[in-house]
Parts: C-alpha cells; structure tokens; sequence
C-alpha cells in the first residue's frame, strides 16, 4: 500500500467568497464551484442528509487542489476560537512555496491581510512569513532564498 499524491485539503468556511478571493489572492485558480446534496456525500461524511457549497481551488502549479466548503446542512461547528493560534491542536497552518516573498507579504497587507508573527530570515536559506485569512486560516509563505 502507497499513498500516491494529495489530491486534496478540505476547509470548511462560512464566507465562501471571501475566501475564494483571498486564495485566488495567493495565485490559485477557481476550478469550478457547485452545490452537493447527494446521498453519498452524507454516507461517506457520516451524516443522514447533506447540502453545502464547495469551490475547488487548482494550486498555481497544478498539482493539488483546495476543496473549499460552505456547509447549509447540517450547519457548520465552531469547535475553537475563529483566531486559534499556531500552536492549537489540529491541522493548523498551510504553507506554500512562494517566489518574492516580500512582495506578495506586501500585497495581501495593502488589502487588509495581517501577519501572525513576523517575516523571519532562516539562516540564509529561507524565509517565511504567516498570514492569517478569512475564517482564521493561517496560511505559511515560505521563500527559499540560498
């Protein structure tokens, strides 16, 4: 048994849009959008019916994707803060490999977008740099610069 590649990473978010534009913001492509209500959707979820909004966004290398869900039944769970921080149980961070790291860091604080921490120097072989989107996903920059 092998794992192949990761097709996926599910998130469930309650604004759809503002997330959509907050990842088409870091380069994805919104490969399509649709509504699920579909009995095998609620089988294999565990649940006895299902209606939500999914957005699947290609990464800009083409090789995975982000399945992103707005769930209408049954409603969505907070289960933390909406602000967790880095260190909270659970899937808690995603990061990318970016090219001018500076710049893109630049251009999602001109649209409001915050950092956690500070954009930190490794050495002189990375950079990286935590923003933290619609929903309070943290999403990781990293720059490989030596």
């Amino acid at each position: 048994m092998t794992i192949l590649r990761l097709e996926n990473v599910g998130i469930v978010v309650e604004d759809l849009k503002a997330t959509i534009a907050f990842f088409v913001e870091l380069g994805f492509e919104l490969e399509g959008e649709m509504r699920v209500e579909e009995s095998w959707a609620a089988r294999i979820s565990g649940f006895d019916e299902i209606s939500l909004d999914v957005a699947m966004m290609k990464t800009p290398d083409g090789h995975a994707c982000l399945e992103l869900m707005r769930f209408h039944t049954p409603a969505a769970v907070h289960t933390e803060p909406a602000n967790a921080p880095a260190n909270a149980l659970g899937i808690r961070r995603i990061l990318f490999s970016v090219q001018d790291i500076d710049g893109m860091v630049a251009g999602l604080r001109a649209r409001g977008v915050e950092l956690v921490g500070e954009l930190t120097q490794i050495e002189d072989s990375w950079r990286f740099a935590y923003v933290r989107g619609p929903e309070g996903i943290i999403v990781a920059l990293a720059e490989q610069i030596g």
